[in-house]
């Protein structure tokens, strides 16, 4: 957390820093409040009742005074040079009046059990360096997704799209990826590292059997970004609704692995009725996400065995190195 708040603070007063204590039972409370005394002018914190990672997003979002807004959770950090470099970028967004709904810059997987580092970059897909509209956005591999660390919003673009995250919850990240993105008209990419995703703890959301442990709250979060919009009518721009249809099919299609390789016949049970759920709630949708990724994966998958499916994943992870 420290080296978290740290990587924060070389913004100086440009930066808003927001510490969300939310009930926690270590010392992350005297932490909080240590530095709020030391640093008053940046730092402001939140004590409340515990109610996960999406109510402290939410608490984050409700005390935000800053343009824009962005989640780094405790674990993370921010490199220095690029936090720098695109504070005076949005810095001249405002000086020059120009609206940017969403900056996207780069991240970084740090692993955790072999020391190496994997950057997921987006040069293919977007042009740099300017402010650019959906049409101009390309095609992203299964590894590009724009994703939580990414991402930084103007406020105002959140709280137009009422966004609410639910308590208790897990995977609300999805949720926040995913939600605000008809609000986005402008974009800019700049290619910096500029957040470092440490995974590979076994306590970590996005371990396996820590995910299957959670499933539950998968599932609610993948019914909730299905419920969010019909794709493709509800979205302005076609390219943009591909990439939300191909995103959500992804977050699905993981929901349903993890069923299924869990090997207990409630799970099973579970992803028939999350699949009947999108069938009767919009059938085009459904019939959509069933032809899978860019149609090369059905999604759920079919009648491969979860040992197989297992194999497959675990291939996977080596290969993009996702957790």
């Amino acid at each position: 957390m420290k080296k978290c708040i740290d990587s924060l603070l070389v913004g100086g007063e440009d930066v808003e820093i927001i510490i969300v204590d939310d009930g926690s039972k270590d010392n992350t409370a005297a932490i909080a409040d240590e530095y709020a005394a030391a640093y008053p002018d940046i730092i402001k914190v939140v004590h409340q009742e515990n109610g996960g990672h999406g109510e402290a997003v939410n608490a984050g979002l409700r005390n935000a005074t800053g343009i824009y807004y962005k989640v780094v959770d405790s674990d993370d950090w921010l490199d220095e040079d690029g936090l720098h470099k695109v504070i005076e970028v949005l810095k001249s967004f405002v000086e020059d009046k120009k609206r940017v709904d969403l900056m996207i810059c780069n991240y970084v997987y740090e692993h955790v059990e072999d020391q190496t580092s994997k950057v997921i970059r987006y040069t293919n897909v977007m042009p740099q360096d300017k402010i650019f509209g959906w049409n101009q956005v390309g095609r992203f591999r299964v590894d590009q997704n724009l994703l939580m660390h990414t991402m930084i919003y103007r406020t105002r673009i959140l709280k137009e799209a009422g966004l609410e995250l639910p308590k208790h919850t897990f995977y609300v990240d999805n949720l926040f990826a995913y939600i605000p993105l008809p609000y986005v008209r402008s974009l800019y990419y700049m290619n910096v590292d500029l957040y470092r995703y440490y995974i590979g703890r076994s306590d970590q959301s996005v371990n396996e059997q820590v995910m299957i442990g959670r499933i539950d709250q998968q599932i609610l979060v993948n019914k909730l970004m299905f419920d969010a919009y019909s794709l493709p009518d509800d979205v302005f721009n076609r390219r943009l609704a591909q990439y939300m249809m191909s995103y959500l099919a992804m977050i699905c299609l993981v929901t349903s692995i993890m069923l299924t390789i869990s090997g207990t016949e409630e799970n099973k049970q579970k992803r028939k009725e999350l699949w009947k759920y999108f069938k009767d709630s919009d059938y085009g949708m459904y019939a959509r996400l069933r032809r899978g990724l860019r149609g090369c994966v059905s999604n759920p998958p079919g009648i491969i065995s979860s040992s197989l499916m297992r194999k497959a994943y675990h291939l996977a992870q080596k290969v993009y190195k996702f957790n």
